[in-house]
């Protein structure tokens, strides 16, 4: 019998494996909703959480030049996706899951 696949509202790939983790969006109740990043995991050493880090330019108007700045996420990294450090994952805005996390990982990105 076939496993049927579970859409989460986002076109995005299933992972393979199942965590049975009532946080994860594939095989748990958390739903995402709001904002959707893609950026680098620079952190995978606390359980079950990676911090997720992109770069952007913005601009200094007095000066009319550009400065690099960054963005650091805590997000929820679930045992069937288990991104490591120098993985592209896309994360989505989800429910608080605990103190500092309201995103979840739900896609490791292959460039």
């Amino acid at each position: 019998m076939a496993k049927k696949k579970k859409t989460i509202g986002i076109e995005a790939k299933q992972p393979k494996e199942d965590c049975g983790s009532g946080k994860c969006p594939w095989h748990g109740h958390t739903k995402i909703r709001g904002r959707v990043f893609i950026g680098k995991v620079v952190s995978s050493k606390a359980a079950n959480t990676a911090i997720v880090q992109w770069d952007y330019y913005t601009l200094v108007p007095k000066y009319e030049r550009y400065e690099r700045r960054k963005t650091r996420i805590a997000a929820h990294n679930p045992k069937c996706i288990s991104a490591k450090t120098g993985d592209m994952v896309r994360i989505g805005e989800c429910r608080p899951l605990s103190k500092s996390k309201a995103f979840v990982i739900f896609e490791k990105v292959t460039e």
